[in-house]
């Protein structure tokens, strides 16, 4: 199955009619270099290569997706939304204070340390999200 015929059933089977704003974006953050996105990358990436799609349809299209549990949105503090596709595996953030680049990242043990803090209090982790505001080290 080609890409287009995947993106197109994967619109489908959450719900949506496939469009071309879908496509377009759905595309885009398929291969996009940087995972995380503000609805304003998307709109001045669409119109630098010849997409006449407005800003309003970015974010409604974006909103359905988050609603379809395409995308998923983050609001990192002092920063913009920015989206990602929702690739199913887990993994937490890191966010540079100076430059706002986000930096993913896994730990095994961060994450075994988490339930344990929780069952130490009598609760049980049904979500979690762990963003770690960074700055490089001066030398």
């Amino acid at each position: 199955m080609n890409g287009d015929a995947m993106e197109s059933h994967d619109l489908r089977k959450v719900g949506l009619k496939v469009t071309h704003p879908r496509m377009r974006i759905l595309e885009l953050l398929e291969q996009a270099k940087a995972r995380h996105m503000t609805a304003e990358d998307i709109y001045r990436h669409l119109i630098q290569h010849g997409d006449e799609i407005g800003l309003a349809t970015v974010y409604r299209v974006l909103t359905q997706f988050e609603a379809a549990g395409i995308v998923l949105k983050h609001n990192f503090e002092g920063g913009q939304a920015v989206y990602e596709l929702d690739r199913g595996e887990h993994h937490d953030h890191m966010v540079d204070i100076d430059t706002g680049k986000v930096i993913e990242f896994s730990s095994e043990e961060i994450e075994q340390l988490q339930h344990k803090i929780a069952a130490e209090h009598g609760y049980e982790i049904e979500e979690h999200s762990l963003v770690l505001y960074v700055r490089k080290k001066r030398r």
